[in-house]
């Protein structure tokens, strides 16, 4: 009986996954034939919005619930491939779908000094499944627990593991979720046109749709559609660029022919008298800022009054209304005060130093890291660095990914510890399938750019630049510096978060690929965003929140103050990621790095080594948390401007900030030991893992 049921419920669940994927390709049939008859661009991406949003929050609403173990949990029965879909999801978020290929065409596979390299996320995330699978997800399955958290409560007893867990679980989802919710409001303002900020709120109604009323059992299956969403949004563009450019949809196994071809390009570029202009324009105006760095005061004044004297002549000659507009906003962009000058103009000054190398301070694409061995000093010090940096971007993105809350708690949602190491293995496959097409994508569209938009009039540019960088300045940017009315490369300026949204205009594809692309990527958003909120609002509530005398008495009370917490964590995330702090793929790297120090040292050394203690614990989780976060802080490009120190001089053998983690980890990892070999049993007695913790005999579990 209970095998033909477990078969009919699977019957059920492919039943209704093959009609909405019907759904889904009606809806995208339905755009592509609206379009050829005429349907208005500035309607496809409005509708493809509403129409998603719309099949998610169905999904959210028809599984909502009040029940304990749904809510946090989904009732343990989730069968492993689609888990491992939901986990694909969850993974796949804004930096891997927006920001990832970005990255790979910015940093190419080598990267720089400062920047590790694309091909480190690839590695980094991909390898850390290998982690979870071997050490975290089959042993954490077994104790039937709700939470991360509520691991280091049931393994070293007492308050303040779970406390710390819980605040370390609220920082690095924190921080993550504003990624993704800055991805949300990218997408939305671009497919409606709206501006960034009412974009934000857009997106997070469908986020609360999904996730408010049956928390992880909506959230799931919820994530099951947005993964094959952003599948389709992922694979129809790549595809179709290398059937365009190579013959083949089978972008990641042709496009290494484009390699050459990209290669040949960019020494033509380097040595173009057009380029070599730009390069030498960027460097003079680098050393403007650098003149008027020297003395910030008079400068200032200098410039405003050089600015007022400008308008004043243009309105005596009579000029064109557009040339003083351009001057009156130069004026208006003009630094308030010193400090701001200071700040602003440093700013500029590097910027525009790197857009003065070659290339547009792009590195070679196939170089394999930055700098080169057999060079001058010089040379080899960036090598070093680029090498050492790629190496701990790697080591903290798989140890990160081994220790994120939102993720490990997927595996609480499967009905038996071998589903759990099925699911991982699900997992694995469903995220290859997209990430062996992102260094795909990275070439094709570098090869888009430098054969068919380098070197065209500036007449003749595509609508869809002037759109972009109307959205946003950081996202594209281009201008004629030498006069001479050609695009060079090094005139163009692209963002890591634009590269995938404007692949389909790039390549020439109808406007129902770039809403499909777009609506892939908002799926992508959503899905993290909806876990991440869930595990920051049962951190709040179930692990650090008001003591059990206090909580509400029935498991559907404990349910609603979890979802009104989620409410308000919502709309905090919203009003920062209003604010634009950082690139997605900076923000969800330092989350990586902060999960990486707070959790893994004391999961890893808790299940294989039962002799570490409570103190031990507490004490390691603390110090590697806080070595994580003093680094990444004074090495902060705000905080060290603030305290006027150098910007570099504060790294640790030249590691960036964001894999602050390579150093906290294995201060998290020392410190356990030490203390567990200092302190006696008599002071911290370790308690048998086949035991529940004193005070808490509510939920037992099986030993590790």
């Amino acid at each position: 009986m209970a095998d033909r049921s477990t078969a009919a419920y699977h019957w059920r669940l492919h039943r209704n996954v093959l009609v909405y994927v019907a759904i889904l390709g009606a809806l995208i049939g339905a755009m592509a034939w609206a379009e050829q008859w005429g349907l208005s661009r500035n309607l496809i991406g409005p509708i493809f919005l509403f129409t998603t949003v719309m099949m998610y929050a169905l999904i959210g609403i028809s599984s909502r619930t009040t029940d304990e173990d749904e809510y946090y949990v989904a009732g343990r029965r989730i069968p492993a491939m689609y888990n491992g879909m939901a986990t694909a999801a969850d993974w796949m978020s804004a930096a891997s779908f927006i920001s990832l290929a970005g990255a790979l065409y910015l940093q190419g596979f080598s990267g720089s000094g400062q920047q590790p390299g694309g091909l480190a996320y690839v590695l980094g995330w991909t390898g850390g499944f290998c982690l979870v699978a071997l050490l975290i997800a089959p042993q954490l399955r077994a104790m039937e627990l709700y939470t991360l958290p509520d691991y280091f409560h049931h393994r070293y007893g007492g308050r303040w593991p779970r406390i710390i867990a819980a605040l370390a679980s609220v920082l690095c989802s924190f921080t993550y979720v504003v990624a993704q919710i800055y991805g949300i409001g990218l997408i939305a303002s671009r497919l409606t046109g709206v501006q960034f900020e009412i974009g934000i709120l857009l997106g997070l109604g469908g986020v609360l749709l999904c996730s408010f009323l049956g928390g992880m059992r909506a959230i799931t299956w919820t994530q099951v559609a947005q993964y094959i969403m952003l599948l389709l949004a992922f694979m129809i563009p790549v595809s179709w660029l290398a059937y365009k450019q190579l013959g083949s949809p089978l972008a990641p196994l042709v496009y290494g022919q484009q390699l050459a071809q990209i290669e040949a390009i960019e020494k033509k570029l380097i040595n173009d008298p057009g380029e070599i202009e730009v390069r030498e324009e960027f460097a003079r105006r680098a050393q403007v800022y650098e003149a008027r760095l020297q003395h910030v005061e008079s400068a200032l004044l200098a410039l405003r009054q050089e600015l007022e004297d400008k308008i004043r002549v243009l309105k005596d000659q009579s000029a064109d209304y557009t040339a003083i507009t351009h001057a009156r906003r130069e004026l208006l962009a003009v630094p308030r005060d010193a400090a701001s000058a200071r700040e602003q103009w440093t700013r500029a000054m590097h910027e525009n130093r790197e857009r003065a190398k070659p290339l547009g301070g792009m590195p070679a694409h196939t170089q394999a890291f930055a700098g080169n061995p057999q060079g001058s000093p010089q040379e080899v010090q960036v090598f070093e660095a680029s090498r050492l940096n790629f190496m701990a971007l790697v080591f903290c993105l798989m140890v990160g990914t081994a220790g994120l809350p939102h993720l490990l708690t997927r595996f609480y949602t499967v009905p038996s510890v071998a589903q759990a190491r099925s699911s991982v293995a699900w997992s694995l496959f469903f995220i290859g399938l997209l990430y062996w097409s992102v260094p795909a994508l990275a070439v094709l569209v570098k090869f888009e750019v430098m054969n068919n938009l380098v070197g065209s009039s500036f007449e003749d540019l595509p609508s869809w630049m002037a759109q972009w960088a109307r959205l946003d300045s950081a996202l594209l940017e281009f201008s004629d510096v030498n006069g001479d009315r050609v695009l060079q490369l090094g005139e163009l300026k692209l963002g890591a978060d634009m590269v995938m949204l404007a692949t389909p205009e790039m390549g020439g594809m109808p406007f129902v690929v770039s809403g499909l692309v777009a609506a892939g990527g908002l799926a992508a958003a959503l899905s993290t965003a909806d876990g991440l909120l869930l595990t920051i609002s049962n951190a709040l509530v179930h692990d650090i929140g008001p003591g059990r005398e206090r909580k509400p008495k029935s498991a559907e009370g404990r349910v609603i103050l979890s979802k009104f917490a989620l409410l308000a964590v919502a709309m905090l995330a919203a009003v920062v990621a209003a604010f634009k702090p950082a690139e997605i793929l900076a923000l969800v790297s330092t989350s990586f790095s902060l999960a990486a120090a707070a959790f893994f040292p004391g999961m890893v050394l808790g299940m294989i080594w039962p002799k570490v203690h409570r103190p031990a614990a507490v004490a390691g989780m603390l110090a590697g948390l806080g070595v994580t976060l003093y680094y990444m802080v004074v090495n902060a490009p705000g905080f060290r401007h603030f305290w006027g120190l150098e910007p570099s001089a504060g790294l640790w053998f030249g590691i960036q900030p964001l894999s602050a983690g390579v150093f906290g980890v294995p201060t998290g990892f020392g410190v356990m030991v030490l203390l567990t070999l200092l302190l006696p049993e008599r002071w911290a007695k370790p308690r048998n893992p086949l035991e529940p913790p004193s005070g808490d005999a509510s939920r037992g579990y099986p030993g590790l």
